[in-house]
């Protein structure tokens, strides 16, 4: 082969590599534009599938059986939360109210029986039963904490509290009239005071530094009976 031969023959590899270079070269460019294509569809309908605000009034959770099992929604008394069972009964509702936020939790027959509200003097939880009596109250009134028991028909019975003097017990009769008293006042001492069903003083035991235990009986006239020591 002649040198113009050889030469003529490197000249045609050189062309064919450059045609196939060329046609990579645009295969290239059309899959990346697709890619860039592709990518920018996807953000725009990502985009639209989460929109930045949604406004509504109501929203409904369902389950797979097309039930509604929670609702969010605003109404003339305020916004709530409620989250329904299996049955459709409503068993918790977290809602704001013109009286503050509340919680409250439901059992199987839709009846409240426990609440939590959040009120201008304080916290306050309450205890239900399935009559629909209030049986416990728990609740922070001006900074003194207490818990309030009550009987089958909704009468106050005992009271916890702790005040700025101290811890105190209170036990009412079916009347709700006070009828004991169990403290610790500071910084005299425990006491207890027993009262009638007249709600008149009856017993007091009391310990008093440095006098001591003292204990005082009277009448129902209020007339010492007996005093030791």
């Amino acid at each position: 082969m002649t040198p113009d031969e050889r030469l003529e023959r490197v000249e045609r590899e050189l062309a064919r590599a450059k045609r196939r270079s060329m046609a990579l070269l645009a295969t290239i460019c059309v899959l990346g534009g697709a890619w860039v294509l592709w990518l920018s569809i996807g953000t725009v309908e990502a985009q639209a599938r989460t929109p930045e605000l949604v406004r509504a009034r109501r929203f409904d959770l369902v389950d797979e059986q097309g039930k509604i099992r929670a609702e969010l929604g605003v109404t003339e008394e305020g916004t709530a939360l409620v989250l329904l069972d299996e049955n459709g009964n409503i068993r918790a509702r977290l809602g704001v109210a013109k009286t503050g936020p509340q919680l409250h939790l439901l059992d199987e027959n839709a009846k409240v029986r426990a609440g939590l509200d959040a009120l201008k003097d304080g916290p306050l939880m309450g205890l239900v039963d399935e009559n629909g009596k209030v049986r416990a109250k728990l609740g922070v009134t001006k900074d003194v904490p207490g818990l309030g028991v009550y009987d089958e028909n909704g009468k106050l019975r005992a009271v916890l509290a702790l005040g700025k003097d101290g811890p105190m017990l209170s036990l009412q009769d079916e009347k709700e009239e006070l009828r004991a008293v169990l403290g610790v006042v500071e910084p005299v001492g425990p006491g207890l005071v027993l009262r009638d069903e007249k709600g008149k003083r009856r017993a007091v035991l009391g310990i008093d530094e440095p006098v001591g235990a003292t204990l005082v009986l009277l009448d129902e006239k209020g007339k010492l009976l007996w005093t030791a020591p």
